[in-house]
């Protein structure tokens, strides 16, 4: 088996092995080993390698996606299609400080957005079907929090400028060197994203506030 047959067959109950909230503290400083040189040996040809990356990032890459796909299920496909993009682009990886975690969780978090979009387009054509006897599935019905549920309706640009700059701590030089942008437009997308991603939070908890409560304790 090739090492990105590999990370497409991983089994799909990886829900009850990386359950781990979307919010923990993991940042690239706790990652210590050097991807960039496990990488060049994949590609010299040393197929062991690939799968030393995917086993070395791919429970944080599922935490992250689990926070961002529409369910457990798709959260498993996210990190599939992750690892054979970093593969198909292979030559173009960017590493910061060694690491690969960056640009994964960069692209994990496009390809969770493209499946939530999609995932709405399929939910809005089953309302316009005849209403059935269909079930449910309460798996897909638990709640993330407003923090995470904020982060989720904003644009793929602004989770990733959040990914990078405040799940992960990275500054924003290095995000630009993940993102092949240039500095002030990291900055300049942080500030925006932070601001949508306060109204965001905010008006969800406006909307959850029961009547006559404020903030004034």
């Amino acid at each position: 088996m090739t090492a990105p047959e590999r990370a497409r067959s991983q089994p799909r109950n990886a829900a009850s092995r990386f359950s781990e909230p979307f919010a923990r503290s993991w940042t690239l400083h706790s990652v210590s080993v050097n991807d960039e040189e496990a990488w060049a040996e994949a590609l010299a040809g040393r197929g062991n390698a690939f799968g030393e990356i995917f086993d070395r990032h791919r429970a944080r890459v599922y935490r992250h996606s689990r926070g961002l796909a529409p369910s457990w299920s798709d959260a498993d496909d996210v990190v599939a299609v992750t690892f054979l993009e970093a593969w198909r682009k292979r030559n173009d990886i960017q590493f910061v400080d060694g690491s690969m975690l960056p640009w994964l969780l960069r692209t994990a978090t496009f390809t969770a957005s493209n499946l939530t979009r999609a995932a709405r387009r399929y939910r809005a054509a089953l309302l316009r079907l005849p209403a059935g006897d269909v079930q449910p599935d309460h798996a897909e019905q638990l709640d993330d929090g407003e923090a995470v549920a904020a982060l989720r309706g904003l644009s793929s640009i602004d989770q990733q400028v959040l990914t990078l700059c405040v799940l992960e701590g990275l500054s924003a030089e290095d995000a630009a060197r993940v993102m092949d942008v240039r500095v002030g437009t990291i900055k300049s997308r942080l500030s925006r994203a932070k601001g949508r991603l306060r109204e965001a939070v905010s008006e969800s908890t406006t909307a959850l506030r029961p009547e006559g409560v404020n903030d004034v304790l």
